[in-house]
């Protein structure tokens, strides 16, 4: 597995909307370009720009026309190339999104493939005789349906999700009729040559690797995907041989297959067995806060910070155009009628993902947990802005590698009501342009609004980047803070431990500790010089954590729920808390700690700190605390 993908943080860009160069009112990579300086310095030290191949674009770009070209709309292949080079100057890694299971259906191949004489392309795509029955509908749950009347040869081609995307050819797990074939026959393994032809293409220009598009889903009717695992633990073969640092993430949404497959990273998402939607969007864990409890003092600042407009630089992002405070509770989708309770099961989150981590132990790959993506609506239209804080706590000190979906990192809305645009349907709301500024169009675009690629968030008090920024207070500044923190200590990093103290059904709070090994660097000597401006972070204390009791320790206490919460840690913990060493831990707790627990230096709070005194760790009412043990 790649060595840099320890300590890396990956951003997501949507490139048609995340800036726009040229001023046609679609984004391009050298607006990628000219952003890039940005990226880094929020701490992502990785990208994955979703796909920006030629396309017909029913489906937004994943439906490829060519797989050797770009799309004309972001600019050539020489463009993408210099985008990889400012990337690596900058220190930073690129990944491409790669769709291998279908192609459009005015891709060349596939209208070679729907000649009625024989040719190289015949048996690449998936067909069926028009001649066993007229139904184009599917008996199968592997293939959404097929599509006739559209080729000489009198057949009608499988098709994956839309009409527009033709299946690619990887065989069958399970072969049941006479025109399907074999997972291993010499046609179906010709189809994996060209994801590595494609790969290597890429790879060979300058690109580190690759998001995989629907991974799991290749090979037909493949139980337990046995085929469709064999067929990227041979692409992981023969990138280790031509490419070995090049990075594989798959859209599985299932660990234990993925990795096992040879994937280095897998998604925890909106589908599969992850309870992923618990932690921010249906019934979300992190969605517990209202403003009618809110504390005086608080509201108090809050009203003086609506004062002041967002556009100013010097506002809150939470306020309405009428001045009015929707710090918390501003938004009618949340779910904030918990008090003491959490609308969120956290422990069969917990319970899901110990048993993952358990079941890929044996593999190199990493479990990543995205603030969302380009198919999910935005974190923002369930949770508030201050919830969001705490979200990202999570996500940014979890195993893996953290994944941010552009515009999360201000709190960007998901946009509703919007008309489709390009197969989005209700994901089109989560693909709306990139907010820079208060210029015009958000400083995405100088094209007309109505040239714009989708329509900018017409709300006056839209979150943007410039006013966001410097903001001690604010959503970006402390995403850049715990970015920070999370690349200066090698425990928050992709293969530190992780050890849950205190993580029950439905309360509060979640306390859980990170670990790094023996001998591990305690800092990264470029990354530890952007301390955050949001919080201080502080590598010199890192540096002296626990070294006798084997590599540095952190603990990591949320509570987005409106009143403290208290829990008794595990006790060894409640030993190195109050000052002991990790080797001199007894199995039971005292009843009465022998000294007064030694203060401890927090490395980050969102909220006022969490608090031990000496048998409990007190977890004040929406903060986060981060803290060495």
């Amino acid at each position: 597995m790649a060595s840099w993908l320890n300590n890396a943080i990956f951003y997501e860009i949507y490139p048609q909307s995340f800036n726009d160069s040229n001023g046609d009112g679609i984004g391009d990579f050298q607006g990628i370009i000219d952003k890039l300086q940005y990226v880094r310095d929020l701490g992502c030290n990785a990208i994955w720009i979703n796909p920006c191949f030629d396309s017909s674009f029913y489906d937004a770009g994943y439906d490829v026309r060519d797989y050797y070209i770009t799309a004309e709309r972001y600019g050539s292949n020489a463009d993408l190339q210099r985008l990889f080079e400012r990337a690596h100057e900058l220190g930073m890694h690129v990944l491409l999104d790669l769709v291998p299971g279908h192609s459009a259906v005015d891709n060349p191949w596939f209208l070679e493939s729907g000649k009625d004489e024989r040719n190289a392309w015949t048996d690449r795509y998936i067909w069926r005789p028009m001649t066993q029955s007229p139904n184009l509908n599917s008996p199968y749950e592997s293939i959404r349906g097929f599509l006739g009347g559209i080729a000489e040869r009198p057949d009608a081609a499988a098709v994956n999700c839309f009409s527009t995307q033709a299946c690619l050819n990887y065989g069958f797990g399970t072969v049941t009729e006479d025109w399907q074939f074999a997972a291993d026959s010499p046609e179906a393994v010709q189809g994996r040559l060209l994801i590595q032809d494609i790969m290597d293409f890429w790879l060979g220009l300058g690109a580190d690797g690759f998001r995989v598009d629907m991974a799991g889903s290749l090979v037909k009717e493949d139980p337990d995907h046995y085929w469709t695992k064999l067929l990227w633990q041979q692409v992981r073969a023969h990138l280790d041989e031509t490419y070995p640092e090049a990075v594989l993430v798959s859209e599985w949404g299932d660990p234990e297959e993925a990795l096992h497959a040879g994937f280095d990273m897998d998604f925890l998402l909106h589908f599969g067995p992850s309870h992923y939607l618990d932690l921010f969007r249906e019934n979300p864990y992190f969605s517990a806060g209202s403003s009618e409890t809110t504390s005086s003092a608080e509201t108090a600042e809050t009203e003086h910070d609506c004062e002041r407009s967002e556009c100013d630089g010097t506002g809150s992002s939470g306020c309405d155009s009428n001045g009015n405070s929707v710090v918390d509770g501003d938004n009618p989708n949340c779910n904030n009628d918990n008090v003491g309770n959490a609308s969120g099961d956290i422990k069969a989150f917990v319970d899901t993902y110990t048993a993952m981590l358990a079941s890929t132990a044996g593999t190199p790959g990493y479990i990543c947990i995205p603030s969302g993506n380009h198919d999910m609506i935005r974190m923002r239209d369930t949770l508030t802005t201050d919830e969001m804080k705490l979200a990202f706590a999570f996500l940014l000190t979890m195993p893996g590698c953290p994944f941010i979906y552009y515009g999360d990192e201000i709190g960007m809305r998901y946009m509703h009501g919007l008309k489709s645009k390009k197969g989005g349907y209700e994901r089109t709301g989560s693909r709306t342009p990139m907010q820079w500024s208060c210029a015009t169009n958000a400083g995405f675009s100088a094209a007309r609004p109505d040239d714009l690629y989708l329509p900018i968030d017409a709300d006056s008090e839209r979150p943007n980047v410039a006013s966001q920024t410097g903001r001690s207070d604010s959503l970006l500044e402390t995403v850049r803070a715990l970015n920070t923190l999370r690349l200066a200590h090698p425990a928050l990093q992709a293969d530190g431990g992780i050890e849950f103290l205190y993580a029950e059904d439905h309360a509060y709070p979640l306390v859980y500790a990170r670990s790094s090994k023996v001998g591990e660097a305690e800092c990264d000597a470029t990354d530890g010089e952007r301390s955050g401006t949001a919080h201080e972070t502080s590598c010199e204390t890192c540096s002296k954590i626990n070294r006798e009791a084997g590599g540095e320790r952190i603990i990591v206490a949320i509570n987005p729920s409106n009143t403290d919460a208290s829990c008794t840690l595990p006790s060894d913990y409640v030993k190195l808390l109050s000052g002991g060493s990790a080797q001199e831990i007894s199995q039971e707790p005292t009843a009465k700690p022998t000294q007064e627990p030694a203060e401890k230096t927090v490395l980050l709070s969102i909220g006022n700190p969490a608090r031990f005194d000496g048998t409990q760790l007190h977890v004040p009412a929406r903060s986060a605390t981060i803290l060495p043990c």
